[in-house]
């Protein structure tokens, strides 16, 4: 059943560093949700593990977690191919001896509308959202079955048909995992990212909630994350040309 999520609000959420000592993975960490993310849970404690396609950005990414105190890593990996993603997770255990926990980003965009998108571009989307979770899902049962997996799925603000698919066939996934034992849970944010941290928060605060050791309890859930809307830029008569 999907559900708003509410998640606690910095008053509220533990104080400290409640993951210390846990490692936890994030795919597509160096844009979009992928940043907040990351920051929130190395400030929490936990050791970040970037993954990405962008080997200079995932290394600029580690290098500002580590500034601001976290432990980061980056790894180039393409999680759309199960071979990647299973040589990023060796490699993982190969630095920490643990994977605790995973947040994978399948919320690729399409840059076409329904009508127009072509067969590689729907591909692509499957690819990056669903195979991939498919993919990591499978993988992390057969060697890591305690580790977790948190997974973002297509935004709500993008109506093409092309979404529901997508958000039906990874809701499924989730919904199902206990049948392997899986502790999955499936957030779906309202919009795509605004850049702005502070505007994301919300997002992030409710991955780490469902990351902290007193939540292994909760698996299967669809939550929906209402976030504040991205103010718009607009041209006006001000000598100043641009107005909020």
């Amino acid at each position: 059943m999907t559900s708003p999520a509410h998640p606690l609000p910095h008053s509220a959420l533990p104080t400290g560093q409640p993951l210390a000592g846990l490692v936890v993975a994030v795919t597509s960490a160096d844009q979009g949700y992928g940043r907040p993310i990351s920051s929130a849970l190395a400030r929490a404690g936990a050791s970040v593990v970037l993954i990405g396609g962008n080997a200079e950005t995932l290394a600029a990414a580690s290098s500002g977690l580590e500034a601001l105190g976290g432990t980061a890593i980056p790894i180039k990996a393409d999680v759309g191919v199960p071979l990647d993603w299973l040589s990023a997770q060796n490699r993982i255990l190969e630095i920490f001896g643990a994977l605790h926990g995973i947040v994978h980003l399948a919320d690729k965009r399409a840059s076409s509308d329904f009508t127009m998108l072509s067969e590689n571009e729907w591909m692509d989307l499957f690819n990056c959202n669903v195979k991939s979770s498919v993919g990591i899902a499978q993988i992390v049962r057969r060697r890591l079955p305690g580790t977790w997996l948190t997974i973002i799925g297509p935004h709500l603000d993008e109506q093409g048909l092309h979404a529901w698919p997508q958000r039906g066939a990874i809701r499924a996934l989730v919904e199902q995992a206990h049948l392997e034992d899986l502790r999955l849970n499936l957030v779906l944010p309202a919009r795509a990212s605004s850049g702005d941290e502070t505007l994301d928060q919300p997002l992030a605060d409710t991955v780490l909630t469902l990351a902290l050791p007193g939540m292994a309890h909760l698996r299967g859930n669809v939550m929906d994350v209402p976030l504040p809307p991205v103010p718009r830029l607009r041209v006006s008569d001000s000598p100043y040309g641009l107005t909020l």
